[in-house]
């Protein structure tokens, strides 16, 4: 199957080219500013199906807006008929189109343009119109709110809010790319004039001020470690696409090392509902732990070298023993009630990844001293 994508070098055209061929679409034909029209005539007699991205969103003169929207659009549809090739058509236009501005106007016009198509050729066509779309590859100052703002704040940057309890309507655009995947494979034809629904359930109503506050949050959790609430899919999605804005020189970050002649432990991630993650480093023949909890739960897993963990159960005698190395990965759960160790056996430092089922207090650590 060959496909035209229009606008192949904006944003969504390049979210959407690198997704097809991925899905298996190996013959993308990709029309940018840079195209020429020989390729443009080319792509149009030879492609099996278009998706229309390309578009005019902030030109300098309003009347650029009818010229590349409606009449980009027109002048596809009647290259299309000329050429005889008279296939399905997907426009990507916009909520603004409900509108009476001109950029609204110019989406209205492209949409009316593509619908009478439809009808005349008896073809399937389909028309969205998308909310504001934020994810990687988008543009600063240009695509989205979101773009600006987390390109901003990855570097340190001012941001403007005009009004922090505006709220902006918002698709992912990984969500779109399935849409228009799921469109390729069924193929379905929708009533004449009928345009396509996004679904409500992937539209995210924000404020701006909790926008901006998010972001600010992502940036602030390399020093927190807080890992963002991944199980809310708007704040998810947001993280993914904070991180696509990072410096190219600011992809790491260290962390605090607190180091004795022991070895050394190293918190790395915190989650306000799922605990904490360490990394504990124990030299040879150290032994570390010898305390117990009343609440607080711990999983240890030995990644490398050998070890010993010891248990043994408050207000008894007997002493359970198990041996673990990084050779074979296994969880050792440590129960409450257990006061337990951790003995490095081998030659070699011992490293162990620690998870507790809650952050670390300082005010109620829940940490008692009796050796095993």
């Amino acid at each position: 199957m060959k496909i035209l994508v229009t606008g192949a070098g904006g944003f969504l055209g390049k979210n959407l080219t690198h997704n097809l061929k991925i899905a298996g679409y190996d013959q993308v034909f990709s029309y940018d500013l840079n195209s020429t029209e020989e390729e443009f005539k080319a792509y149009v007699s030879e492609c099996d199906f278009v998706f229309h991205l390309a578009g005019v969103n902030r030109p300098k003169d309003t009347k650029e807006f009818m010229e590349g929207n409606a009449g980009l659009t027109g002048k596809l549809i009647e290259s299309l008929k000329e050429s005889g090739n008279r296939v399905p058509v997907l426009l990507s236009s916009s909520i603004q189109a409900g509108l009476n501005n001109d950029y609204g106007k110019s989406k209205r016009a492209a949409e009316e343009l593509v619908f009478s198509y439809g009808r005349e050729c008896d073809l399937p066509v389909y028309v969205y119109r998308f909310p504001n779309l934020f994810g990687k590859w988008s543009r600063p100052d240009y695509n989205t709110v979101i773009a600006t703002f987390c390109h901003n704040i990855a570097r340190d940057l001012p941001i403007r809010i005009d009004d922090p309890e505006h709220i902006v309507s918002l698709a992912y655009v990984d969500d779109v790319i399935d849409q228009f995947l799921r469109i390729l494979k069924t193929g379905i034809k929708l009533p004449p004039g009928e345009f396509v629904t996004f679904p409500p359930s992937l539209i995210y109503e924000r404020k701006l001020k909790y926008i901006a506050d998010t972001i600010y949050s992502f940036k602030e959790s390399r020093e927190k470690l807080m890992v963002p609430d991944m199980g809310d899919e708007f704040v998810s999605k947001l993280y993914s696409t904070y991180l696509s804005f990072l410096p190219e020189d600011a992809f790491s970050y260290r962390l605090k090392k607190n180091e004795d002649n022991r070895g050394s432990f190293t918190e790395f991630l915190k989650s306000s509902d799922r605990g904490q993650v360490s990394i504990n480093v124990s030299r040879p023949g150290i032994t570390k732990g010898q305390h117990w909890h009343n609440s607080k739960n711990e999983k240890f897993l030995v990644v490398s070298g050998k070890a010993r963990i010891e248990f043994r159960k408050i207000g008894t005698d007997k002493v359970i023993t198990y041996h673990v190395s990084g050779e074979v990965p296994e969880v050792v759960d440590i129960p409450t009630g257990y006061t337990h160790n951790i003995i490095n056996e081998g030659e070699t430092d011992l490293i162990t990844v620690m998870w507790a089922n809650e952050i670390y207090d300082e005010n109620h650590p829940d940490t008692y001293y009796e050796t095993v």
